[in-house]
């Protein structure tokens, strides 16, 4: 079977069934635009802003197996004539509008046409003319200009009949195609706006000389003596890796629904999410048992720290402002996955209710992962060792200058693995030659990176053994008796239950080696203890967001590692629904306030993760991947090590060595 033979579109409405959760297909999103254009609702200035599944309410059984459910679109609109966001449901079925809601005081995300058409706009204006002319410049043609979301400058940004703006940055290539961050052009902004396409000011706040070197990387240019760091070939000693599976993979896909080993869960997608895992289960000796009910990004924020004109205001959120559905790339096989893969299409929606399929937007594929537990008796010589397999979902994700990997693991040990992987091209400034940047470091002659972070929350709806779940902070501390630790050697582990939503927000104890854990009271294990999943952060970052400036309360879900809520079905973003061009404080905050009572109960982990990016020579032209990420483990869970059933390697995989004979056979020819 060939790699393109295991591909297989899971958006095919016509030969797939549809189940509750399964992501709208083309058809309902173009049907569910029509709908609301048929209605009294409709006006000719109205715009699509998103259209995805109405994901039904949660069953008693966690599970929507052989039951009916409406299927119904939201539908999230934006009306440049009213200043006005609407949000509705759609039945798809009755072909009926269920529910139309305004919502004032509140800005869109970018539209599909916006990321498109400012460029244009920005290029024709005399204003922005003259401020590249004063730099030397003349061929317009080669400016890059990046619509920046407006971040939040003060009152005077938001209110009822403010425009929808945006605040582009200009670059300039030197030929096209070419790299054109290597050269910023420092000290320009503008205030464009989005409802008109017109640019409304252009600020310069003074000429800085544009940097002299290239920082190309592609194939094209990469071997140019200009080029900063200059290379002049190709590396020619990078052997070449082939990954097979002879019998093909080990998983299986119906639609969106996915087994692998004793894995199952469905998978989905929307333009803001992006990929989102749903009804996760692991079979335990014949029993299915829930984990995960619903994971997904839930919001992400990359704040700067760098006061000059042209940075202090970038505070972007990528998913809630653009979409990281949107920004979903069209991925490639042997370069962004590699193996025996299985693509999901993504499908979106444009302003006009049109929709957009992304070809290959989520790719599945299994990865050996090394020894997954190993012990050599050394008086028998016996020799036992099982290796690691993870199944890997994931989606790539361009939103400006910038790529974000999101990965979810699965591993055959029952834990979960969340990585994001950062790479993509710096945003970057100008500095006078013999200047040195004060809230940035130097990249190459002239660049430099600003200092900034970048923080993403998920939300991980769980449902360990059930629906009914409690939260513990765990922390690892002294044995407090003195009596009891006469040798000042003794430790014990602290459970501290997180009772309610006003205990909600945590924060990671490095002394203590503190992690959460997610128990179900009602369900124990063999020895007596409730069963449970434990949180494992990773690399934890300060946050560097300060009170009193415009993002701190923009952005104050960044401000806890973990936050912990009850589940309500309208509590989605960390964020809040719609932050774009607001200053008020929305999301988690909200959504503790109520301080409602979290033991044995339906509970929500809102993990935030960070990167804490101090920038490097070594991280341009083009930045190698940093990775961030969280583990979700068991423990408890079972009786025993859940991979002691994994079945030994072949002997040849085992024994072979460099000469492709194995061990043994190699030493009677020595």
């Amino acid at each position: 079977m060939t790699m393109e033979d295991t591909r297989t579109r899971a958006d095919d409405g016509a030969a797939v069934g549809r189940y509750p959760l399964d992501p709208l297909t083309g058809a309902e999103i173009e049907a569910a635009a029509e709908i609301v254009r048929s209605s009294e609702y409709d006006t000719p200035t109205l715009k699509f802003v998103m259209i995805y599944l109405a994901e039904p309410a949660k069953t008693p059984t966690l599970t929507f197996a052989d039951i009916e459910v409406a299927r119904c679109a939201f539908v999230s609109m934006y009306d440049a004539a009213a200043k006005m966001v609407y949000e509705a449901v759609v039945n798809l079925g009755a072909r009926l509008i269920e529910s139309w809601t305004p919502v004032p005081g509140r800005f869109p995300s970018y539209l599909v046409e916006h990321m498109t058409g400012v460029e244009e706009k920005v290029r024709e204006d005399p204003r922005w003319q003259d401020a590249m002319r004063k730099r030397g410049v003349t061929d317009f043609s080669l400016a890059m200009i990046d619509p920046w979301p407006a971040g939040y400058y003060g009152s005077a940004d938001h209110y009822d009949n403010s425009a929808l703006i945006c605040r582009p940055l200009t670059f300039m290539r030197a030929a096209p195609s070419e790299h054109g961050y290597a050269r910023p052009v420092e000290g320009l902004i503008v205030t464009f706006d989005l409802d008109a396409m017109t640019v409304l000011d252009v600020e310069d706040h003074g000429v800085v000389p544009m940097p002299p070197t290239a920082g190309n990387y592609s194939e094209q240019f990469m071997f140019e003596a200009n080029n900063r760091p200059a290379f002049t070939q190709f590396r020619d000693d990078v052997k070449p890796i082939e990954i097979t599976q002879p019998d093909g993979p080990s998983f299986t896909v119906d639609g969106w629904n996915v087994t692998w080993q004793k894995w199952s869960l469905r998978i989905g997608f929307n333009p803001r999410e992006g990929v989102t895992l749903h009804e996760v289960t692991y079979t335990d000796r014949g029993v299915t048992r829930p984990i995960l009910y619903r994971g997904s990004l839930s919001e992400m924020v990359v704040p700067y720290g760098d006061t000059s004109p042209t940075h202090w205001n970038k505070n972007v959120f990528d998913m809630g402002e653009v979409g990281m559905g949107f920004s979903a790339n069209p991925l490639t096989l042997g370069c962004d996955c590699l193996g025996e893969i299985f693509y999901f299409d993504g499908t979106v929606n444009d302003s006009a209710g049109n929709a957009v399929t992304i070809p290959n937007a989520i790719c599945m594929h299994e990865e050996d992962y090394g020894i997954s537990w190993k012990h050599t008796d050394f008086r028998t010589e016996e020799v036992e060792v099982r290796r690691s397999r993870r199944l890997v979902i994931s989606m790539i994700c361009t939103v400006g200058n910038y790529e974000y990997g999101f990965f979810w693991y699965l591993y055959n040990d029952a834990s979960i693995e969340v990585e994001v992987k950062l790479s993509g091209v710096l945003t970057t400034g100008a500095v006078a030659e013999g200047e040195t940047p004060r809230w940035g470091k130097m990249v190459a002659p002239g660049i430099y990176g600003p200092n900034h972070q970048h923080f993403f929350n998920f939300r991980l709806d769980m449902s360990v053994d059930g629906p009914n779940n409690s939260v513990y902070e765990v922390d690892s501390i002294p044995e407090p008796d003195p009596e009891l630790n006469p040798h000042h050697n003794a430790w014990i582990v602290q459970d501290t239950l997180v009772e309610s939503e006003a205990d909600g927000a945590r924060d990671w104890n490095w002394s203590t080696g503190r992690y959460w854990k997610v128990t179900n009271p009602e369900k124990v294990n063999e020895l007596g203890s409730p069963v449970a999943y434990k949180l494992v952060p990773k690399d934890i970052v300060p946050v560097m967001v300060q009170e009193g400036s415009y993002i701190y309360d923009r952005a104050r879900f960044v401000q806890h590692n973990l936050w912990v809520t009850r589940y309500d079905p309208e509590e989605m973003f960390a964020a809040g629904d719609y932050m774009y061009q607001s200053a008020d404080m929305q999301g988690l905050p909200e959504f503790i306030a109520d301080d409602a009572p979290l033991e044995n109960t339906d509970v929500v982990l809102w993990y935030t993760l960070g990167a804490h990016h101090v920038v490097r020579p070594e991280d341009w032209p083009v930045m190698p991947c940093a990775y961030a990420g969280f583990h979700l483990k068991p423990i408890g869970f079972f009786d025993g090590n859940p991979a002691l059933d994994l079945p030994p390697s072949p002997p040849k995989a085992c024994h072979m060595n460099h000469s492709g004979l194995p061990v043994a056979e190699r030493a009677m020819e020595s």
